[in-house]
């Protein structure tokens, strides 16, 4: 029972609603909890959101039809849309720019958790993830909530804000996304003074995960506190003596590929697991296939890490946009200086080492080369991805293959835990 004298789910005890009937078959002795989170009970997979448009609607709603946890990348969601992009396409360097696209952007973001919750059909849960250090955030976090997202999961900067965005909805869970016990405390710490508590936390490894890393600087990525043995207890250490431990699940994220992993963090104190790129080469991800081969087979000597335009460490495919970039860096940020406007017309970032000047920052435009690896531009493209080995190894194989996977389920041709 928790704190409230609540019973407990067990894997053979969930409620109708939440988890679909084959879904509660594959839990069924697999010796894994399921997922308490904002009154559901769900397959304890979280699928990560990615952006640009890789995890959109398609795939969050398979996830969540499933019964777990699919999750929509806010970002620039109007390059999925040909007729939204057609009406934003010639307006970069127009006054009205920001304006004329942002609004397309929340067109596409309430058509992509429409499209999500049809597919879901009423099982598991839509969230949408929105990062902090995106000068939309804020409209990208109401347009969500209006749209009927179940969650809203922030990272890419602390979201001491968010209680108050979503005061009006109590029942959509907020979930920030941070990478070690000091970034929880803080923002438990902070929310509490609201009057609320994070539904969930989601803690992610610098060192394992792919695209913005939790971290200050690259170097930073490889410290010890970031380790899941050392993390999981200490945040769990600091929700006991909150007296909060069963209100708020940890989820952990970064390097998960096997049932045999799910179990050990569960043992640790961890309630789930949330994958990023396992679920972005699946065959329902929104992105071109030549993007999910780029990331399936990617060796662990292709990856590099790197300062992302936005000033945090990022870890991407050394694909041949990505290695003219690196070897041009110094030179660029030698030449860095203030632009009179956002090269796309789009402003996406609050602060842009490219539009600002920031020498010490990336200097290219991250939605363009998103953009182009979600069209599947080998070429041109930046490729983020993770550190871990993927379940299938370069196999494309649907998302029920990767869940059945990680609850323990024999999946023909799997690669061995």
């Amino acid at each position: 029972m928790d704190k409230r004298g609540t019973p407990q789910p067990t894997a053979d005890r969930l409620p109708c609603g939440a988890v679909p009937a084959h879904s509660r078959h594959w839990l069924d002795g697999s010796g894994l909890r399921p997922l308490t989170l904002a009154g559901r009970t769900l397959l304890p997979i979280v699928q990560g959101g990615m952006g640009v448009g890789i995890s959109a609607g398609g795939l969050a709603g398979t996830v969540a039809a499933a019964g777990a946890v699919g999750t929509i990348a806010s970002v620039d969601l109007r390059r999925l849309h040909p007729d939204l992009m057609e009406r934003t396409a010639h307006l970069d360097k127009s006054p009205a720019a920001r304006a004329c696209i942002d609004a397309a952007n929340d067109e596409a973001l309430d058509r992509e958790i429409r499209r999500a919750r049809a597919l879901a059909g009423g099982y598991g849960m839509i969230a949408v993830n929105v990062m902090r250090a995106l000068s939309a955030y804020e409209r990208y976090v109401r347009q969500a909530l209006v749209s009927g997202a179940d969650a809203i999961v922030v990272g890419a900067g602390l979201p001491l804000d968010l209680p108050d965005l979503a005061r009006d909805y109590p029942h959509v869970a907020l979930i920030p996304i941070l990478s070690d016990a000091r970034g929880v405390q803080v923002v438990v710490r902070r929310w509490m003074k609201r009057g609320r508590l994070p539904d969930a936390i989601i803690l992610e490894h610098p060192r394992l995960a792919g695209g913005h890393l939790g971290a200050a600087r690259v170097a930073d990525v490889h410290d010890r506190r970031f380790d899941f043995d050392v993390a999981v207890p200490e945040v769990r250490d600091f929700l006991i003596r909150e007296g909060v431990e069963r209100e708020i699940p940890v989820i952990v994220a970064g390097g998960i590929s096997s049932h045999a992993e799910v179990q050990r963090l569960q043992a640790l104190g961890a309630a789930a697991v949330q994958l990023g790129t396992a679920f972005a080469v699946t065959a329902e991800a929104d992105a071109a296939e030549a993007f999910k081969r780029v990331l399936a087979q990617a060796r662990p000597e292709d990856l590099v890490e790197f300062i992302s335009v936005a000033g945090l460490p990022a870890r991407a495919v050394r694909t041949p946009w990505l290695e003219k970039y690196l070897r041009l860096e110094p030179r660029m940020q030698s030449m860095a200086h203030p632009k009179r406007r956002c090269n796309m017309g789009f402003d996406c970032l609050t602060r842009c080492g490219l539009r600002d000047g920031v020498a010490e920052m990336g200097q290219f435009c991250i939605d363009q080369q998103l953009g182009h690896a979600l069209a599947g531009d080998v070429q041109r493209g930046l490729f983020f991805r993770g550190a871990g080995r993927l379940p299938f190894g370069d196999a494309i194989r649907p998302v029920q293959d990767l869940l059945r996977w990680l609850l323990g389920q024999h999946v023909t041709a799997a690669a061995p835990a």
